[in-house]
């Protein structure tokens, strides 16, 4: 029957960008579990016009275990599971802190259990460059000192990771790695998926493409910081570039080549571009200006963040192949 990865929150924008790597390049029979919170059923017809192939997928809310130990029972031989399924809004975790901190973290557990239930061996975090904080020491480096977390959805990704480490301690059977994603942005190269919440975005770049189509509005929220033009910078990275860094980063679980039972690595192109740098990019490669305001600081935002990804590159043999034109 062949071996299963399962891919958690497979509809939405990073999981189904690498879902459609894993179909692409590998032999893998994919599993995605996703309960459409902030996604369509549409985005699976769109990975399956990309790829040519066809997966399973579930229709499952991660923090119902009964539901899910029982879709999951009859499926034999999982290789790992990459577990993307997260609430991922900065300013609706500070408004809405426990709704976070229920799902994001409630549905890690859950998929720890399965992996004890069936004995899965290699497991794969999306975490996020939130768990850093309002450092100072820039670039960051895995080594960089965790702040506290500036908003509850950061604080998830910080208690996910030391879930994931305290757990992989307990128990030796499972190999895990935490990627903590910058910015991702981008589409797939076919220009048939991007990114496409079925909730209003909350990040820059699909704010920004929605205001240019008139579908949005663009608010910088604040530009009084200490950066060099007053708004916040941060280090975007391409969402085909983070997919490929999950293959890299399940290959190198399965072949036995990681030292540690748990670690983590950056992935970011070590550039920190401003918003407004990022407005003033897409007006340039367009043509089109763009209509924004500036408004008030944004509770939850860190200042600036960009990442050193050298470790990723070292042990996954992972670097960014594309970028903002800046």
């Amino acid at each position: 029957m062949g071996k299963h990865v399962i891919v958690t929150g497979g509809a939405g924008y990073i999981g189904s960008h690498t879902i459609i790597e894993l179909l692409e390049k590998t032999d893998y029979h994919v599993i995605s579990i996703d309960n459409f919170s902030n996604s369509t059923e549409q985005t699976y017809e769109r990975v399956e016009n990309i790829s040519k192939k066809n997966f399973t997928k579930l229709n499952i809310d991660l923090c119902d275990l009964e539901k899910l130990t029982t879709a999951l029972y009859s499926f034999d031989d999982i290789v790992g599971v990459i577990h993307f399924a997260a609430f991922k809004s900065v300013g609706e975790s500070t408004e809405d802190p426990l709704k976070y901190y229920h799902n994001n973290i409630g549905s890690l557990v859950n998929m720890l259990k399965i992996c004890e239930q069936k004995q899965i061996q290699h497991f794969i975090f999306s975490s996020s460059c939130s768990v850093y904080g309002n450092t100072k020491a820039l670039p960051v480096t895995e080594e960089t000192p965790l702040q506290k977390a500036a908003s509850p959805y950061g604080y998830t990704k910080q208690v996910g990771e030391e879930m994931l480490a305290e757990f992989c301690a307990a128990k030796p059977f499972l190999k895990s790695i935490a990627l903590r994603y910058f910015n991702p942005v981008g589409a797939h190269m076919s220009g048939l998926n991007g990114e496409l919440s079925s909730n209003k975005p909350s990040n820059l770049v699909p704010i920004i493409t929605q205001t240019a189509a008139g579908k949005n509005s663009l608010t910088v929220h604040g530009n009084d910081y200490d950066t060099r033009d007053g708004t916040c910078i941060r280090d975007y990275v391409h969402v085909s570039d983070i997919a490929d860094a999950h293959l890299k980063a399940l290959e190198f679980l399965v072949s036995g080549k990681a030292k540690h039972p748990y670690s983590v690595y950056n992935l970011g192109t070590g550039n920190g571009v401003s918003v407004l740098e990022a407005i003033i990019a897409f007006e340039k490669v367009t043509g089109q200006k763009l209509n924004y305001t500036i408004g008030k600081r944004r509770a939850g935002d860190v200042v600036e963040i960009y990442s050193n990804s050298s470790k990723a590159q070292k042990d996954l043999g992972w670097t960014p192949k594309l970028a903002l034109m800046i």
